[in-house]
């Protein structure tokens, strides 16, 4: 239908609405005015202009896009049917052209068939007005389309805001991330030696955080010509807190200054000897709360081994029950229990004893291991520990500690929630040279 001759009746009125984003921003909201009719395109424009919003003019769609290539309008009333280029096509090419914002677009039409109002929303129309023009309806319908605008400004803005937000998040957590990894690297080289033979008998580590960085810490030290110091930390919480404490304690267990490691005491010959395992954890526990001042706590397993006799003694604070796998594959638990180091003043501990047999190991293992969980099914637990102990009891130092992680990934679906740690003891039997 062509659109010559067709009046606008009842214009816009000349009073400035107050609520009005065109009158109340700085700059004025731009609205192309799309009609093959001259005389309509002054009349709109004319009462678009004492509106407050700035105007421009085309006679075709084709002159329109053209124009919207070039600026970018925020409202486009365009009449339907105009020679050339239909409106609801104008609406179509105007839809896929790239835009810093979004467009609002009327449609200006005498068809008021629901099929029709039907094509123009499917064409990308956000809005109709029946010809000839109400100036009422006309202002109401800008009045909406401002909101719109408004709203997706102000979203806009907000996502813009987001990303900037998120990009700092980001380069922080990549900030964060590369001091972990570097902390990481620095609390796996606490455990300077994974491995060492005695000739009678051997000693390995496995330690596994299950973040970047964790609580555990194991570690060896020896203590004089024949006997050796063996341990496993469990510090309460993960992360960074629990990393500093490790590193912390590393030093008062150090196998490289005996001067300054709490578990030995120097004889009045200059030699040194082992303090009490029950006195170890005392000691431990009376300088975590009196001079950490932390809230920090952590399970010890703590033993002083024999290379000539097998003779054992340990202290169980806390720490999940000690195995000794037997030569003919029976496993003994030790212990019973004891309280963590740096919960509650005055903590009494107890040493225990036993004696490994040529061909016998003692494990010491943290929770990580018997309360790893396997999907469906509860823990694994003291029984389950046993059962991989016994399973891999043909194999040897590091490549046992290896396949037993393997096998709690395998087990858990590689979903271990807690740091694996563990020493293993080899007892050979005695021979003439241990040193």
């Amino acid at each position: 239908m062509h659109s010559s001759g067709e009046p606008v009746t009842d214009p816009i009125s000349d009073r400035q609405d107050p609520t009005s984003v065109a009158q109340s921003d700085a700059v004025p909201r731009r609205v192309l005015v799309v009609d093959d009719s001259k005389m309509q395109r002054r009349i709109l424009s004319a009462q678009l202009s004492r509106s407050g919003y700035e105007v421009l003019e085309a006679g075709t769609a084709e002159e329109a896009l053209e124009i919207c290539s070039q600026i970018e309008p925020d409202f486009v009333l365009s009449d339907w049917m105009m020679p050339g280029m239909s409106g609801i096509e104008f609406c179509q090419q105007f839809r896929t052209m790239p835009r810093e914002g979004y467009g609002y677009f009327i449609l200006l039409t005498s068809k008021t068939e629901k099929h029709d109002v039907a094509e123009g929303l499917q064409s990308g129309a956000d809005d109709f007005l029946a010809k000839p023009v109400n100036g009422d309806e006309l202002r109401a319908r800008l009045t909406a389309g401002e909101r719109i605008l408004t709203m997706e400004h102000a979203m806009k803005e907000k996502n813009r805001q987001l990303s900037s937000a998120l990009g700092e998040l980001q380069s922080l957590y990549d900030s964060i991330n590369r001091d972990l990894v570097e902390a990481c690297k620095l609390q796996q080289s606490l455990v300077k030696e994974r491995h060492r033979s005695f000739g009678n008998a051997q000693v390995s580590l496995t330690l596994r955080p299950s973040g970047h960085v964790g609580g555990d810490l194991v570690g060896f030290f020896p203590i004089n010509i024949r006997r050796v110091g063996l341990y496993g930390i469990d510090v309460s919480g993960h992360g960074i807190t629990s990393a500093l404490m490790t590193a912390r304690l590393a030093g008062y267990l150090s196998g490289t200054s005996p001067e300054q490691n709490i578990a030995l005491i120097q004889t009045e010959f200059g030699f040194y000897d082992g303090r009490d395992p029950a006195d170890l954890a005392a000691y431990l526990n009376t300088l975590v709360l009196e001079e950490m001042q932390t809230d920090s706590y952590f399970t010890l397993i703590y033993a002083d081994v024999d290379l000539i006799s097998g003779k054992v003694a340990l202290v169980q604070a806390g720490h999940p029950h000690p195995a000794v796998l037997r030569a003919d594959g029976s496993v003994e638990f030790l212990g019973d229990g004891g309280l963590p180091v740096g919960l509650i003043e005055g903590a009494q501990y107890e040493t225990v004893t036993t004696k490994l047999a040529p061909g016998d190991r003692l494990f010491l293992g943290s929770d990580g291991i018997t309360e790893a969980e396997p999907p469906r099914r509860p823990q694994i637990g003291e029984d389950g520990l046993a059962m991989l102990l016994n399973r891999l009891q043909l194999l040897r130092g590091p490549a046992f500690l290896n396949a037993l992680y393997w096998e709690l990934q395998r087990m858990t679906s590689d979903n271990l929630s807690d740091d694996v740690s563990a020493v293993l003891f080899e007892f050979d039997g005695a021979k003439e040279n241990v040193g």
